[in-house]
């Protein structure tokens, strides 16, 4: 090293930017540049490391210097690599935070040590680690925000994450509902409780303003000793508090409350601004979930409105029901089917089974608007044709693209048979299975309703004997397409040639046998709404004689009302 003073390397060393030093194997100083002695003043030639430079690096000097390798000719074959030098050491000088990095000196034993400051290096990574932390956080609170439309669970999955990652416990403070506040709190353990509070959150400060739920009310740290009793829980007086708005979609979603224990770093500002931005997604999140619910609430009353009615006994017969929407995800369509019994004991009683043009929602709505009409129109009843032209004019007073067919069938027990008054308009049929076998379609035939000035429709009588059954159905049964190419109809007289092998079958296994036939046929194909009802006099018990023979459509005895 002698030389060293007296050539240009030995200059540029002494001048460096880096404080750099030179050490030998016992722990003394041989020589220190210019920047070392400005960083340290008592790092001299001949002073021991332990008295001139810091612990962290006379420890790592004395624990490196049998593990430097001397420096050696490069060897410059194409698969050797440099032997790997000893990591180097980092701590503080004079508050900074630097690096240093040992190289191997000339003589055995002699290390010649670079320092280098690393304090912002340090600071940015550190940013930049918990800005990732940050990133991950928020995309997991994201996917488990988003995996519930339940507002009950989404605000419990909102306190857990608070509490797991931006503090040891948090509470969701929801908009008051009567004269209490709903809360959830989650505490350090991990377990969420919900309660309704009567407090006055007045008295928190910030949270009344974070409960308008403003996107702008900015976050608000609280005094620990301000925290109440009721929001601190298990924590007793925390050692830092902050209160966050969840801004919810045009209505306030609720308040956000973190609490961290006494001892933990308290809130800095990018957990304040982790917090935020946690709650713009939490806040969506809650509202959504609460709308969700609300839509859900008003879709559920009003498809509870359009649903068909169950299935009873009715006028004397037995009756069965079945319905499948032309999707699997719609509860209501365009076929409807609706029950009235008699007001009085021994009067008709009424079926409807009608068919609205198109599917779905707007189908479903005018479903809901005729049977609403028709309910109104009970009184008129006795006489099928006037029903039916006043359904016609309160129809037309609105869109005339849109109309409906139907079948309307008035059931009285007589003795032991059924007498049903049945008339279409513009709808199949009805066919009438005799139980001792053959099918017959029932005379009746009319105009749809909803479209034409002036409707016509005729009406026909018709009498069950035990055993016998009417079976009313849409087209969606009828006009079903598929078979083997599913390009092919499944058509009346398919359906026809299928009901003769299932005379005498009750009125629940023939209409489920109907609807089971039209699915097969249609397969996995497109399909429209399938509705289906059977009619059917009820065999005679015992004791009380066998049936008669099979009896044909007939017309009605004189004085039994209008055909």
């Amino acid at each position: 090293m002698r030389g060293l003073e007296h050539d240009a390397a030995g200059w540029a060393w002494q001048s460096a930017p880096y404080a750099a030093l030179v050490a030998d194997v016992r722990g003394r100083i041989v020589r220190a540049n210019d920047a070392l002695r400005r960083l340290l003043p008592r790092a001299v030639p001949g002073a021991a490391l332990q008295d001139a430079v810091p612990v962290w690096l006379a420890r790592a000097h004395t624990a490196g210097v049998v593990t430097v390798p001397p420096p050696a000719a490069p060897d410059r074959g194409p698969h050797r690599h440099p032997p790997a030098g000893p990591q180097p050491a980092c701590g503080v000088i004079g508050g900074r935070v630097f690096e240093a990095r040992p190289v191997a000196g000339p003589d055995p034993g002699v290390v010649v040590w670079w320092l280098a400051d690393s304090t912002e290096f340090v600071q940015l990574s550190g940013e930049l680690e918990a800005e990732r932390g940050r990133t991950a956080f928020l995309s997991e609170a994201s996917n488990e925000l988003l995996s519930s439309l339940n507002p009950d669970r989404c605000v419990e999955v909102v306190a857990a994450l608070a509490a797991r990652h931006l503090s040891d416990a948090a509470m969701v403070i929801l908009p008051k509902e009567g004269h209490r506040y709903p809360v959830a709190y989650c505490g350090p353990g991990g377990t969420v409780t919900r309660e309704k509070l009567a407090v006055d959150v007045r008295l928190v400060p910030g949270l009344a303003e974070a409960l308008q739920g403003l996107p702008s009310a900015p976050s608000r740290r609280i005094d620990p000793a301000a925290v109440p009793a009721w929001m601190a829980r298990d924590l007793g007086e925390p050692g830092s508090a902050m209160v966050t708005a969840l801004p919810g979609q045009g209505v306030p979603a609720g308040a956000l409350v973190l609490l961290r224990r006494p001892g933990r770093a308290p809130i800095s500002e990018g957990d304040e601004l982790a917090a935020r931005l946690f709650a713009a997604r939490a806040g969506a999140a809650i509202s959504a979930a609460r709308l969700y619910a609300e839509q859900a609430a008003v879709t559920e009353t009003l498809t509870r409105e359009l649903m068909p009615p169950r299935t009873q006994h009715l006028g004397g017969a037995e009756l069965a029901a079945r319905y499948r929407p032309a999707t699997a995800t719609d509860l209501v369509g365009g076929d409807f089917y609706d029950l009235h019994p008699a007001a009085d004991p021994g009067g008709e009683s009424l079926v409807v089974l009608g068919d609205v043009c198109g599917k779905g929602l707007e189908a479903a709505v005018l479903t809901g608007k005729i049977r609403n009409t028709l309910h109104a129109l009970l009184p008129l009843a006795a006489d099928h044709q006037r029903m039916l032209g006043v359904l016609n004019e309160v129809l037309l007073t609105g869109d005339r693209d849109r109309f409906v067919t139907m079948v309307l069938a008035s059931v009285r027990g007589e003795d032991d048979r059924v007498r049903l008054r049945l008339t279409s308009a513009g709808h199949p049929p009805p066919l009438i299975l005799r139980s001792g076998g053959g099918v017959e379609s029932a005379p009746t035939q009319g105009t749809l309703v909803g479209m034409l000035d002036d409707i016509t429709s005729t009406t026909a009588t018709v009498y069950l004997e035990p055993g016998d059954t009417c079976l009313m159905y849409t087209d969606g049964i009828t006009e079903a397409f598929g078979g083997p190419l599913g390009d092919e109809m499944f058509g009346e007289q398919r359906l026809v040639e299928e009901l003769e092998g299932c005379s005498g079958m009750p009125p629940e296994a023939l209409t489920e046998r109907v609807q089971m036939l039209a699915s097969e046929w249609v397969g996995g194909g497109d399909h429209d709404d399938m509705a289906v009802i059977a009619i059917t006099a009820p065999r005679a018990t015992a004791g009380g004689g066998t049936a008669p023979a099979p009896r044909s459509v007939r017309p009605p005895s004189p004085g039994r009302g209008p055909a």
